[in-house]
């Protein structure tokens, strides 16, 4: 990040790779707002970065509400009196059998982790028009490029969010606001128990990702050293999704 007084909104900062993400931007001096629904992990990251002497602001709302999400662009508005950096982080995982999910329960998927970010973008991009450009970096994942049985809902919002994001980088060029996602692999983020030095070992690098790894790469994707870089999908997986494997 090139102007440490940029303000950053990262979806879905309360924990893993979000809370990574906002307390990335907050140690080069960025002003970061927090969007995530779990008011105890999100009040939690805003108090951790504040005592390390960051600038930090929780919002809670659920993403899957267009008009929550409207209400928070107009503090924002308010608040910083603009936007410079949008992290569409914020996700929410469904593995379920297809032949027994629900058609509420697919609606709920493509609400928080597709429709969601295409509204934040929106909302968003207006502002970053005032400022004169902007950066959006939406969160896909490998699941997005491959799968595995029962994860339907999550990898067509993945997909879906691929799209997305060339398509919003050709429509909002003009208004120099570039767009680009990252597409990350196995993150570490505490959710996994027991992880084995097989896990490691099956990812061509040698271990599997950090939530570290992604935050670098967003800084890098919303600098200007990343300014001929619009629409692309940054694949970080330690080279699992280029690894053949054969049967035995």
């Amino acid at each position: 990040m090139d102007d440490p007084n940029k303000t950053i909104l990262v979806t879905g900062g309360a924990k893993g790779i979000g809370r990574c993400i906002a307390a990335s931007y907050a140690a080069v001096g960025g002003n970061v707002i927090i969007a995530d629904m779990d008011r105890d992990k999100g009040r939690e990251a805003e108090k951790e970065i504040r005592e390390q002497g960051g600038q930090a602001f929780f919002y809670a709302l659920d993403l899957a509400d267009c008009s929550a999400i409207d209400d928070m662009f107009h503090m924002i508005a308010e608040r910083y009196r603009g936007l410079d950096i949008l992290i569409n982080n914020a996700a929410i995982t469904s593995h379920k059998p297809m032949f027994e999910m629900s058609v509420d329960e697919w609606d709920r998927v493509l609400q928080v982790n597709l429709r969601a970010p295409f509204w934040c973008a929106r909302q968003g991009a207006e502002l970053m028009k005032t400022k004169g450009g902007g950066a959006i970096i939406n969160i896909a994942s490998t699941r997005a490029l491959m799968s595995e049985a029962g994860y339907e809902a999550y990898g067509a919002s993945k997909g879906g969010i691929l799209a997305l994001t060339h398509a919003l980088a050709i429509t909002l060029s003009p208004f120099k606001i570039r767009v680009n996602a990252i597409s990350p692999g196995w993150i570490e983020t505490g959710d996994y128990a027991g992880l084995g030095q097989e896990d490691h070992l099956q990812h061509p690098a040698g271990r599997v990702g950090k939530p570290g790894d992604i935050a670098w790469a967003c800084l890098y994707l919303s600098s200007e050293q990343a300014a001929f870089m619009n629409g692309a999908n940054l694949v970080i997986d330690g080279g699992m999704t280029r690894k053949m494997i054969y049967s035995e």
